[in-house]
């Protein structure tokens, strides 16, 4: 499994946005965490049900979200 294909969106889970493999686990939750400092271990010892490439995937997924062009006026 590619580690953006992780990364599912259903309108009836989290309202739509980004989620780990259809749980109920934003990836802005993730990065959240990361943000905090908790590490990897913690997170996937507190979330049994996630692997380290749903880690990898939504550091993935906001890396290429972040990646778009700015247009700025003269």
């Amino acid at each position: 499994m590619k580690l953006l294909e992780r990364i599912t969106m259903e309108s009836g889970k989290c309202g739509g946005r980004p989620c780990i493999r259809g749980l109920r686990v934003r990836v802005t939750d993730i990065l959240g965490m990361l943000a905090e400092g908790v590490s990897h271990e913690e997170i996937l010892r507190d979330y049994p049900y996630l692997e380290p490439d749903d880690i990898k995937a939504a550091l993935a997924y906001a890396a290429r979200q972040s990646d778009h062009a700015v247009l700025q006026t003269a």
